[in-house]
């Protein structure tokens, strides 16, 4: 991928990643979140990393979204109404961010291989579906079991919870 393509993306990311916290209306913020997952996949996918980029969209940016704005619109979250800032909090927030950019500048400008250019992967001789699939399947089946009976009972529990009582 282009360094220009990766900016680009990578940029995108950022922006909606902030308009997820900025903005005041739950249904913009969460779809400001699926932008940002699709930024976050094309970077999955400049980096040959074409499964992890597809189940990005596939799983995070389809299905968690869709919960999401089922629970927003379910709940009749209303946007969130304006209040005075407290410009002290503002002000300290924007020196902590400030500080953590200048130490981040710093780290990376006496990180020696940062100023290198990496080096091209080597090409794997078996597919990466397949090597997840093997993982998932033989080192991390239970965890992988744990969670679907998680996701079963969250789906229970919502299920449960937006049920009307009758009058």
């Amino acid at each position: 991928m282009s360094p220009f393509l990766f900016w680009i993306f990578a940029v995108l990311t950022v922006i909606f990643g902030a308009a997820v916290v900025l903005n005041r209306n739950p249904v913009a913020s969460a779809l400001s979140l699926v932008v940002s997952f699709l930024g976050l996949s094309a970077l999955f996918m400049s980096l040959d990393a074409f499964f992890v980029g597809v189940i990005q969209v596939l799983v995070y940016a389809g299905a968690v979204m869709v919960l999401f704005l089922f629970i927003v619109m379910l709940l009749d979250i209303r946007a969130e109404e304006r209040r005075r800032v407290n410009w002290l909090a503002a002000a300290g927030g924007i020196g902590v961010a400030v500080i953590l950019l200048i130490q981040s500048c710093v780290v990376i400008a006496h990180f020696q291989p940062a100023r290198s250019a990496f080096q091209p992967l080597a090409r794997p001789i078996t597919d990466d579906v397949w090597n997840i699939g093997r993982l998932l399947f033989s080192n991390y089946n239970l965890p992988f079991q744990i969670v679907g009976v998680l996701v079963l009972v969250a789906t229970i529990g919502v299920v449960l919870l937006s049920r009307r009582e009758p009058r």
